[in-house]
């Protein structure tokens, strides 16, 4: 488990087998859609459905502090950037960055550095809907919480569940798994925040959630996406299996502002 989370998050899927991240190339069914936007999703999920939540300026966007840490650039190249994130972040900030690798200006400092995997699903996925899942909300939000903090899947915070669906199963009253959405990109909707309790784990919760929120993606005309640690193999082994497939290699990490 990584002790400086990145934005995005080792998954807990229960799966076998010890197959390496990108062996199977993917397989998009038709209707084809815009997979170019998924190179820059932050900026296209704020810039889109989750524009009511963006803060920023014309060159840089950032979700609500309580809701997410995820930073969109529109472009890292132009020659306004920095001094656009330095307007909305203020000096000595961390700024979360990913799906790219800008080299820094002189007095900005590198925080930590990730690599990740970008998965997309293809023909082969087959999403269910799952009997035992509960839609989870606000009256949710202690529960779902607690269990980010048993179980470490990533960045999770107070009203990050306003960022799409998210589902859970609940044991004897108490939420032992959940799996929901998080960024929205143009036709795109990643499955994130997957996480099942230690003693529940190898009993097939995390996979049948993932289909669920993949069902309802599916039923709203989007496809579904995720990303992961390129360290946590058996996840990634695990949403191979589910019908995923590499889409590309990426960098997940924040810097300091001067």
């Amino acid at each position: 488990m990584l002790q400086d989370p990145p934005p995005t998050e080792p998954l807990h899927i229960d799966a076998r087998g010890s197959a390496e991240a990108g062996t199977a190339a993917p397989t998009l069914s038709t209707p084809a859609v815009d997979a170019g936007v998924l190179d820059n999703p932050a900026w296209s999920s704020l810039t889109g459905r989750h524009r009511h939540l963006a803060e920023g300026n014309e060159h840089v966007l950032r979700y609500p502090a309580d809701v997410s840490p995820f930073v969109g650039v529109k472009d890292w190249e132009h020659p306004d950037v920095w001094e656009a994130i330095l307007e909305l972040f203020g000096h000595g900030a961390t700024v979360s960055v990913s799906h790219a690798d800008p080299l820094l200006p002189a007095g900005w400092a590198p925080v930590f550095s990730v690599p990740g995997v970008q998965l997309v699903q293809t023909d082969r996925l087959a999403p269910l809907p799952d009997e035992e899942a509960i839609e989870l909300g606000a009256a949710d939000s202690a529960d779902m919480l607690a269990l980010v903090e048993r179980t470490r899947p990533g960045p999770f915070e107070p009203r990050t569940h306003e960022l799409g669906r998210y589902v859970g199963i609940r044991r004897e009253g108490r939420l032992i798994a959940m799996a929901g959405e998080r960024l929205h990109p143009e036709g795109w909707t990643e499955i994130s925040a997957v996480a099942v309790d230690a003693e529940h784990r190898r009993q097939g919760l995390a996979s049948r959630l993932v289909l669920d929120v993949a069902f309802n993606i599916q039923q709203r005309g989007d496809r579904a996406l995720l990303h992961a640690s390129a360290t946590n193999t058996s996840a990634i082994t695990g949403y191979e299996k589910l019908g995923f497939a590499l889409r590309r290699r990426l960098t997940f990490g924040a810097v300091r502002t001067p």
